[in-house]
């Protein structure tokens, strides 16, 4: 049986860094409010743009995880999200982060945390990948070829009439859901805080 050379990506570490990302922007969220010159409407609308943006993220995240299943690193899913990128899972993560900016009003933090967690998630990726290329060789190279890695190419999108699904993997999935609906009420929370004076802020446009 062949085993390949290069061993998947440490799930776990994938994890922690995105936490400790998160954590270096906790203090930015905290003490920070937002500086645009923006009228209350305005920034309604804004924030709830921002909102629906991170329930289409988390949408999305079950969307990708109905066709991956428990099969990533098992074979080259090219269906539904997967036809449009490589790796919608990280899409729609980036989706939701950038929601989260836009609710909380700033666009230097909504850039700067989308960007961040872009790269990041971007050379998660990378690393990923490496694994398939070596395990599935010339028909991943392929696949990567002509599918961008998180970017989607709509044009590109196919997916068969049935697909089947993992129930384990779906329910894992909740709770990472539960982390990227609670950016809403964390949103709202810090908002108010900040609306009563009870964080120390500075603008940041």
């Amino acid at each position: 049986m062949k085993t390949a050379a290069v061993l998947p990506a440490n799930q776990k570490r994938r994890i922690n860094t995105l936490r400790a990302v998160m954590l270096v922007m906790v203090p930015l969220v905290l003490f920070t409010r937002p500086g645009l010159p923006l009228g209350e409407g305005v920034m309604d609308l804004v924030e709830s743009t921002g909102m629906l943006l991170v329930i289409a993220g988390v949408l999305g995240r079950f969307w990708s995880i109905l066709y991956i299943g428990s099969r990533k690193n098992a074979l080259v899913m090219q269906d539904g999200p997967y036809s449009m990128c490589r790796h919608p899972l990280y899409l729609f993560s980036t989706l939701a982060v950038f929601g989260f900016g836009l609710m909380l009003g700033s666009l230097i933090l909504t850039v700067l945390m989308t960007t961040l967690m872009f790269l990041v998630l971007s050379d998660i990726a990378r690393k990923e990948e490496a694994f398939l290329r070596a395990e599935f060789g010339p028909a991943y190279d392929a696949y990567a070829a002509r599918t961008p890695r998180i970017l989607p190419r709509l044009r590109q999108f196919s997916s068969p009439a049935t697909v089947t699904f993992d129930t384990g993997t779906l329910r894992r999935n909740f709770f990472d859901a539960l982390v990227f609906l609670s950016l809403i009420p964390v949103s709202e929370l810090t908002e108010h805080l900040k609306d009563i004076h009870a964080l120390p802020t500075l603008p940041l446009f």
